[in-house]
């Protein structure tokens, strides 16, 4: 298709290039800190704009995922505690981490602060390799979650995970405190809306865990509602307000509208995951 001084004009889609220019046009952009992150082995990624997210397949009302403001983030860590409160997860077990690496050769000493829950990819390739098919995606949002009662340990799943978003329950409980903190830790965890009790070695002890978005917040209808509390807890607790989270299908919603308004990158696009989790530069 020809623009109007004649040249052929792009064709529409994420423009894939190389690491180099990739590097040039962030900096420009004014990241450069995450250049220098990529360019220290992040891996190939994909600079675009929301119209060309991915279309959600036919059929499912929610694709639920999150939009990261790096320029927000200041790597408090109030995400991590949040999420750990709000799913009880015992030692070793994070759903979310927030990683934070000094930028040599930045203009600031500033490190690069970058908060990673799981994925939530719409090809995930921890699912195919699962010998029990105890983690799936969800049908009706796009969620990916981990059956404790079929789940057997295996752990081909974190191998397959590029992305390092899983954990294994190794059984690992806190010390016992004050009655407080006892009373708290022995409370059922609200995670997949089972309400499961901590105790010896039955499930999740010795299964795969990971982030589920916090679905157990959903009401019947599977939608999530910011106003009355029922939002990721993550999301809910970020200071800085740079952890977005929403549904990818409605072309309304916030997520959708900040991807329009500016550049962002999904991180390892190259293995084909199509992660649901987008970083605003």
């Amino acid at each position: 298709m020809n623009d109007a001084t004649g040249t052929e004009a792009p064709a529409a889609g994420p423009v894939e290039m190389e690491r180099r220019e990739l590097l040039g046009r962030l900096v420009t952009m004014g990241a450069g800190a995450l250049a220098i992150a990529l360019g220290g082995g992040a891996g190939l990624v994909t600079v675009a704009r929301a119209e060309l997210v991915p279309a959600t397949p036919t059929g499912r009302k929610f694709r639920y995922g999150m939009v990261i403001d790096t320029r927000r983030c200041v790597g408090c860590k109030s995400c991590m505690v949040a999420c750990k409160a709000e799913n009880k997860t015992p030692p070793g077990v994070s759903y979310t981490v927030v990683t934070s690496e000094p930028l040599e050769g930045a203009l600031t000493d500033r490190p690069l602060f970058m908060t990673k829950p799981c994925f939530h990819c719409e090809n995930p390739p921890c699912t195919p390799v699962c010998p029990v098919s105890a983690t799936y995606k969800r049908e009706q949002d796009g969620i990916v979650v981990v059956d404790y009662d079929r789940c057997i340990g295996c752990r081909y799943c974190i191998a397959a995970c590029p992305y390092g978003a899983r954990s294994f329950d190794f059984g690992e409980n806190y010390p016992a405190g004050e009655p407080e903190q006892s009373a708290w830790a022995a409370a059922p965890s609200p995670e997949l809306g089972q309400y499961r009790v901590r105790e010896g070695d039955a499930s999740p002890v010795g299964n795969v865990r990971k982030c589920t978005l916090c679905l157990h917040l959903q009401d019947a209808e599977g939608r999530y509602d910011r106003h009355a509390g029922r939002w990721p807890a993550c999301a809910k607790t970020c200071p800085g307000h740079a952890i977005h989270f929403g549904n990818l299908a409605d072309p309304d919603d916030e997520v959708v509208r900040l991807l329009n308004e500016r550049n962002y990158v999904r991180l390892k696009e190259e293995w084909g995951t199509q992660p649901n989790v987008y970083y605003l530069l």
